[in-house]
This record gives C-alpha cells, structure tokens and sequence, in this order.
C-alpha cells in the first residue's frame, strides 16, 4: 500500500467517524437534555452535561464501539452523570453550610473571648477606683438611682456625687481605651 493510499484510508477513517458522531449527536441531543433536565431541574445545567458528555464520548471514541441500539447507553450514561452531580451538588452544599456554621462558631467565640478580656479589663479597672467612686458608679449606673438618692445614701452633695462619677467613668473608659490599643 502506497503511502498516499494510506493517509487517504485515515481521512475516510476519520470523515466515517466523525459522519458516525455527528448521527448520534443530531438524534440523541435533545432527548438526552430533556433527561438531564428531569433530575437536575435546571435547563442550562443539563444542557451543559449533555455537552460535557459527547464531548468525552468524541474525544474517547466511544461512539466507535457502540453496537446495535446505543439509546440505552446514552441514556444510562446521562443519568448516571445527573446522578453524580447531584450527589457532588448535595456534597458541596452540606460542606458550604458546615463551613458557615465553623465561621459562626469561630466568629462567636471571638467575640466571646474579646468580651470577656473587655469585662475582665474593666472589672480591674473598677477595682483600682476609691471607694466613693466605686459606690457612686454602682449607685446610678447599677442600682438606678438618681443623683439626689445617691448622692443622701453616700452622705455628700450632688455636685461631689456627680465628680465622682465624672472621674470614675474617665478611668474606666481610658483602661478600656488603652485596652483595645494592644
């Protein structure tokens, strides 16, 4: 056989093959996208399956081996590829929610531990304050009393009353400031 001969027996080789492939692409197209859509619900998801899969089928060759009627290969190979989507879909999904619910737990306790430094620096804070402040702040801010109550039960005048909490809530709020700088 002549070299010429030859690579014309390839060109018909492959012009049958590709004549075989473009049948079974043109009878088989839609029908297997109406298949995928009934699992995946979504026409342009099955749409690009049914693609994926004749281009695997082409690239392979498979259309080459298959005998007699193919329908039920192509059909079960369709499903079959729907079936394993969804499951990767499903998959995804519930890896997606566990990591939500990782980041809000991470987030939470965050938040958490900054809360309880916050409250820890600040029940120091409040611990290195005089006795009168530390009562004042008590009285008004905890107790809800009012000025004047307060000011009767730690027996000295409002306006000494409203310097002590003046002073207490400076302090407090420069430790807390110089807290959130670290």
């Amino acid at each position: 056989m002549s070299y010429s001969a030859a690579i014309e027996g390839i060109s018909k080789s492959r012009q049958a093959d590709a004549e075989a492939y473009d049948a079974i692409f043109l009878k088989y197209y839609e029908m297997l996208c109406v298949n995928a859509y009934f699992y995946l619900k979504d026409a342009e998801e099955a749409r690009e399956l049914v693609q994926d899969f004749f281009v695997e089928l082409f690239e392979k060759k498979r259309y080459a081996d298959l005998e007699g009627d193919i329908k039920g290969y192509l059909y079960q190979s369709v499903k079959n590829r729907c079936l394993n989507r969804l499951r990767k879909m499903e998959n995804d999904k519930k890896r997606l929610e566990q990591l939500k619910l990782e980041a809000m737990y991470a987030q939470r306790s965050g938040e958490r531990a900054q809360t309880e430094g916050v409250y820890n620096r600040l029940h120091e804070a409040f611990g290195q304050l005089s006795m009168q402040r530390k009562e004042a702040l008590t009285l008004v801010y905890v107790q809800d009393k009012r000025y004047q109550e307060a000011a009767e039960k730690m027996g000295i005048s409002v306006n000494s009353l409203k310097t002590h909490l003046k002073l207490g809530l400076k302090k407090l709020r420069q430790t807390l400031t110089n807290y959130r700088k670290i």
